[in-house]
């Protein structure tokens, strides 16, 4: 028997990378997982890998009609969620003097304001004993040229944890996040101007004290820690999945 057996967990980004990894590791573990993706062919790939204990919501977290459908459809489905984990994301490289008010409000459209929707449209379905786990990145920590808007995302994630772990405190709903380092998904391509991987890892590869990047499954792994009751005495705490890069 897994250790979330029984539980139900919906999974934003779920159709690729840590999202992916995360729905796939909560399924082995005994979970019913709710995935979310913009691309239907995507999801319907994923599902099918993770078999009958998965299922896709096609929507665009940044967009409150398409959490609203979410919710309603966990709701219909199964009646209450156990686990919520915000991992929907991008990483775009802009710097300063090129930033854009549309790079600006994509960045904090999807991983500043859709976090806060999300929770709040699946809270009336979430009891005590409930666990969200907000991914937000080592780089809250850390200056990074070029990423002003991504890092300020997830600097706004870290703080949701803190806010709501008091919030909720009588509720019995734990609020933690979790901070991957530099994770090998296709995420990376998009961090380069020429949409070269090899120039992203290397630029990187020198401040990883351990040396390499993340597996997707680390991170998912991590996950499936706060989602259990093996972290039953954790909230308003970040993990730190980094591979040491925001410790040294």
């Amino acid at each position: 028997m897994g250790i979330l057996t029984g539980k139900v967990a919906v999974v934003t980004g779920g159709n690729s990378g840590i999202g992916l990894a995360t729905a796939r590791r909560f399924v082995e573990e005994g979970a019913y997982v709710f995935i979310t993706g913009r691309r239907q062919a995507e999801l319907d790939k994923a599902v099918a890998v993770m078999g009958n204990n998965a299922r896709a919501i096609a929507g665009d977290i940044s967009k409150l009609e398409d959490i609203q459908t979410i919710a309603a459809t966990v709701k219909d489905a199964k009646g209450v969620v156990d686990i919520i984990v915000s991992n929907a994301g991008f990483t775009e490289q802009a710097p300063l003097d090129t930033l854009t008010p549309e790079h600006f409000d994509k960045a904090f459209n999807l991983m500043a304001r859709a976090p806060v929707f999300l929770v709040q449209k699946l809270l009336p379905l979430m009891e005590s004993g409930g666990s969200i786990i907000l991914v937000s990145s080592a780089m809250h920590l850390m200056g990074i040229a070029n990423h002003t808007a991504y890092a300020a995302t997830k600097a706004a994630t870290r703080s949701y944890a803190r806010t709501w772990a008091a919030e909720f405190k009588g509720r019995g709903i734990r609020v933690n996040t979790l901070s991957p380092g530099v994770t090998d998904t296709p995420i990376l391509e998009a961090q380069s101007e020429s949409g070269g991987r090899d120039e992203v890892v290397n630029m990187y590869m020198d401040m990883i004290p351990l040396g390499r990047l993340a597996e997707a499954v680390e991170i998912a792994n991590a996950a499936v820690f706060l989602a259990s009751d093996q972290s039953s005495y954790m909230t308003g705490a970040d993990l730190m999945a980094d591979g040491g890069v925001g410790q040294v």
